[in-house]
């Protein structure tokens, strides 16, 4: 799941996303279904069936498996102990498991690179030499100099499940924060280290969650957010309310932490200081929920008591503040512009009628945009692959930076006294590659690329559209080798998101490449409910049209199979968080459409989703139970509440963590428990349940080959597909 904060994701570390699969027969007679050949009919752990009977709106829903919800209970544990035992003792018995992570850990061992920001001539980045569990965060005085380590966090926990979860740095480049997490939770500890000496400060900040900080221009301190200190046994589970903008002045304790804004009649905003660089302003960031719709405050920093003023606060769209020329305030807006553009606000005359535009909307989306120099860097999305345009201050066009394929680019930074900039560029079949890009000339140049273990020129990926089942027109990438044969038979593995505005666009996997060497089909179709296409598209798979995203998807399966790229037996479907939720809803929907189902920290059970740490802020993208109308339409999809008793499923690997504290681990647990006593064929329904590991963030490079490995050799078995290439 998004965080409650779309608008600075590019700052935070965290990750994002992952893979679907899809199949055919009739739910009830299939003849078809395939019983591994690794193992006998499974006998799965007993799962008290509880009482539980809750009324939403005069309707009458039993929960039998709420107790699963307490993770830490002596119950709860000994079921994870016996679901964990019948998970492993199954994989153990895939002769071919062993040589996939192999390959794998083969594929993975490259060095590669995380984009690099530079302060008063210093430059930071991640790297990572290809196996570590964690990137090491670098700095070094030039472009040419030797990169020195600031920080490794490999040397703060033995498994390496400790992990930088973000970093800034200081105007000047001296000082840097960093925030840590452990066990892949989202609360996160701060602190304050000295880039010369690489010795932290005594700065010591806790209970931050979903912030970004923000130094002022003087590099005395910074702005950042955080929540009060929460039941210790219970932080995990706990909802999120009333996040607090406070100031740190570098070397007092955080008990003398300023407080700058809160709002105790409003307990779901989140606000996400940014600091303007001339020193000027604070300008505040705030959310409600995962929404893009968002509100924009101000408070002047070079007047004493100023007051906080509200300059955008009726949450009408997206505002992103991209810099100012004293009190000309420059936003990326998609205000009666679905697909987005640039304007300028004059803060010190913000009627609606002194508004100015810059940029129009295009016909194309803009994913982000950046105001580095004096130009206006704006990467679009055209049919969900990037195109980059540069423009000066007065909007006018100054050209199209030629990327090197159909791909993504990554967020660039940079300051007002910037002449340079970095990006980076990745497609299904290439590693993220760093580009510099001078503002003076405009010329693109190659800063790193990375090489790992397989040969790009044996793929291909192709963009298609296919009709969903109102009628609207999807694209769809597909990747595989060349020369494929459409003789119904290749194994598909089916990926897809579809929620909270965010845009699936051409990205690297090893895990795809394995995919394709083992003679798969990739395809990752751009559902509604993203952002592909801007705002129109996001809400058309909301609320009460987020069927129309699992019929996105369906037409997707449909599609393949009509196609003859694949057939029900060979298809898969995989997604992560909303995208868990996706499987689960079409799932269950559908079950004889999928050969196979890895639904990853899913959002299963949708009428108590908003019970537990930051799912309330999904309410923009979902609806609530709480509200009659928006209930009848998730009960009518919910995962959990549309598992029927005695219908044949698919083979269903779900995958979970004990420690995910923003889609707590009951959901995953009380969906298992379900459909493993729904299931009446001989299909396999396992749960693999990940210990000291959260939602995916900071998750090490060990533990991500482990899942991976278990999710092929899961589908390899099942879908009777051929062993890993030996290299």
């Amino acid at each position: 799941m998004p965080t409650a904060v779309n608008s600075i994701r590019h700052r935070l570390v965290y990750l994002f996303i992952a893979l679907l699969l899809l199949m055919l027969s009739d739910p009830l007679t299939r003849a078809d279904d395939p019983t591994p050949s690794s193992a006998a009919p499974l006998i799965y752990p007993q799962a008290r069936r509880g009482d539980q009977v809750d009324d939403y709106h005069g309707v009458k829903i039993a929960d039998p498996y709420r107790w699963l919800e307490d993770v830490d209970s002596a119950e709860t544990r000994a079921w994870v102990t016996a679901e964990n035992r019948l998970t492993f003792g199954f994989l153990e018995k895939i002769p071919q498991r062993e040589a996939i992570r192999k390959r794998l850990t083969a594929l993975q061992n490259y060095t590669r690179y995380g984009v690099p920001m530079q302060h008063a001539g210093r430059y930071f980045f991640i790297k990572n030499d290809g196996l570590q569990n964690q990137s090491v965060l670098y700095w070094a005085s030039s472009l040419t100099a030797e990169p020195q380590v600031l920080l490794d966090p490999n040397t703060l926990s033995a498994n390496g499940t400790i992990a930088l979860a973000r970093f800034n740095v200081s105007f000047d480049g001296k000082l840097l924060d960093y925030g840590l997490s452990s066990a892949g939770s989202d609360w996160q500890t701060l602190h304050v280290r000295d880039v010369a000496s690489g010795k932290d400060l005594p700065d010591d900040l806790r209970w931050i969650k979903f912030s970004a900080t923000a130094w002022t221009p003087d590099n005395k301190g910074f702005f950042y957010s955080r929540y009060d200190e929460p039941n210790e046994a219970t932080k995990l589970l706990d909802t999120n309310y009333y996040q607090k903008l406070f100031y740190h002045r570098i070397g007092t304790p955080q008990s003398d932490d300023r407080l700058i804004y809160q709002r105790q009649d409003q307990k779901e905003w989140e606000f996400y200081g940014i600091a303007s660089e001339d020193g000027r302003y604070l300008i505040i960031d705030v959310e409600h929920g995962t929404g893009p719709q968002n509100a924009v405050f101000y408070k002047r920093l070079d007047q004493p008591d100023a007051k906080v003023i509200e300059l955008l606060p009726n949450f009408d769209a997206e505002y992103r503040f991209l810099g100012n020329d004293g009190s000309v305030f420059y936003f990326r807006t998609d205000l009666n512009a679905p697909l987005g553009r640039i304007i300028a606000i004059d803060v010190d005359h913000p009627e609606k009628t002194n508004w100015r535009q810059l940029i129009p909307e295009s016909s194309d989306a803009i994913d982000f945009a950046a105001l580095i120099g004096n130009s206006f860097l704006i990467s679009y999305l055209h049919d969900a692959h990037a195109v980059m345009k540069v423009f000066d201050l007065a909007g006018h066009p100054q050209g199209t930076v030629e990327l090197p394929g159909l791909g993504s680019v990554s967020a660039f930074e940079g300051l007002r006294t910037d002449r340079e900039t970095f990006f980076g560029f990745t497609s299904f079949t290439t590693p993220q590659i760093i580009y510099r890009y001078t503002l003076d000339d405009g010329k693109l140049s190659l800063f790193r690329r990375p090489q790992a273990d397989f040969n790009p020129d044996d793929y291909e990926t192709r963009q298609v559209f296919y009709t969903s089942r109102d009628g609207t027109h999807v694209p769809m990438f597909i990747s595989a080798k060349k020369g494929l044969e459409l003789n119904g038979g290749n194994p598909t593995l089916l990926y897809g998101y579809g929620g909270f505005n965010i845009s699936l666009t051409p990205v690297f996997s090893v895990a795809d490449i394995l995919w394709m060497e083992m003679g798969g089909v990739c395809a990752q179709p751009n559902l509604r409910g993203g952002g592909e296409y801007g705002r129109v598209w996001h809400e058309a798979g909301i609320k009460l049209k987020k069927q129309n995203v699992f019929d996105d998807f369906i037409a997707a399966a449909q599609w393949l199979i009509d196609q003859k790229y694949t057939s029900t037996p060979k298809l898969a479907i995989s997604g992560r968080s909303n995208g868990g939720l996706l499987v689960g809803a079409c799932l269950t929907q559908r079950p004889d459409l999928f050969g196979a189902a890895l639904p990853g920290v899913g959002v299963m059970d949708m009428l108590r989703f908003h019970k537990f740490t930051i799912g309330w802020g999904w309410v923009s993208d979902y609806g609530s139970a709480d509200n009659a109308e928006e209930f009848a339409a998730l009960w009518a999809y919910s995962p959990l509440h549309n598992i029927k008793p005695g219908t044949y499923y698919p083979p269903t690997l779900i995958t979970t963590a004990d420690h995910d504290d923003r889609v707590v681990p009951g959901h995953s647990f009380k969906f298992a428990a379900a459909l493993q006593a729904a299931q009446a064929g001989p299909a396999p329904i396992l749960i693999r349940i990940e210990t000291e590991a959260g939602h995916g963030a900071g998750k090490p490079t060990a533990k991500i080959i482990d899942e991976q490995s278990d999710e092929f050799a899961f589908l390899i078995d099942v879908l009777k597909m051929k062993s890993p290439p030996t290299h």
